[in-house]
């Protein structure tokens, strides 16, 4: 089996500013600095918005910091009269290595569709940088028990036209809806069943190689308290998409630094 480097990413939302963010990953990167965190063990990223990228290059570069960072968005187009879009190569060219895709938030308030989010995933890989794909149910399927084939069906909607090499370059984050900012959290086995379901389709739809390289992250309401207990689950959660507490530098270092614990003891 493929050892997988368990990954930790921020999305920050719709929050701070470029001042902030420069100073959130300074204070970040000083955390970590000083837990001795080996960034061998455990990647570590953030999603700034599009405003605060360029800050977060400029930091990340000039101080050699060992952190990434990605969009959380991407055009499906490359250029052109499109008001507001901002394409993968853009983004490329801003040296980010993920792109976000398929958010709940993204889905329910813009929205986007099946089509578009394939076509953003075509437009990440294109340009030489990891999809990150959303996938998760609300609480009307999980209460009508269909909870797994919602979550695997939206992976197939984007993996059956996908290569055997594209799609072992996604990584897959299962964010169950009701959990994200709601401060409720999966338990640890509906968290591990629903990324052993995902790892099990990639496994029938492709092979042992691309199913064993596929980053699977848990998202929705992930904190300090809860990281070991889901990372302990079982071995196809590898690491989290955080939301809430990747706002707080302490909070977000603390669930890096037990993530790449947990990991270790597998």
């Amino acid at each position: 089996m493929v050892s997988r480097k368990p990954l930790v990413a921020g999305n920050w939302k719709m929050n701070f500013d470029h001042i902030e963010a420069t100073y959130f990953v300074q204070k970040l990167a000083w955390i970590l600095r000083d837990a001795h965190f080996s960034y061998r063990n455990c990647e570590v990223m953030l999603m700034p918005p599009f405003t605060s990228i360029r800050s977060v290059q400029v930091l990340i570069e000039s101080d050699r910091l060992k952190l990434s960072y990605g969009a959380q968005y991407v055009s499906v187009t490359n250029q052109g009269a499109f008001t507001g879009d901002v394409s993968a190569d853009m983004l490329a060219a801003l040296g980010c290595s993920y792109v976000l895709v398929g958010h709940s938030e993204r889905r329910k308030y813009h929205p986007e569709d099946d089509a578009n989010i394939v076509d953003q995933v075509r437009a990440v890989l294109a340009a030489g940088m990891k999809p990150i794909l959303c996938v998760g149910e609300s609480f009307e399927e999980r209460r009508q028990g269909i909870e797994l084939e919602y979550a695997v069906g939206q992976v197939h909607d984007v993996t059956r036209d996908l290569s055997d090499q594209q799609a072992s370059e996604l990584v897959i984050a299962y964010e169950p809806v009701w959990a994200i900012g709601s401060g409720m959290v999966a338990t640890p086995q509906i968290a591990q069943q629903a990324a052993s379901a995902i790892r099990s389709h990639l496994r029938s739809e492709y092979d042992d190689n691309v199913a064993d390289r596929v980053r699977i992250l848990y998202g929705g309401s992930v904190n300090p308290s809860n990281a070991s207990e889901l990372m302990a689950s079982g071995r196809d959660i590898d690491g989290f998409l955080v939301g809430g507490a990747a706002l707080d530098a302490e909070q977000f270092a603390t669930i890096a630094r037990l993530t790449a614990k947990a990991a270790s003891k597998r």
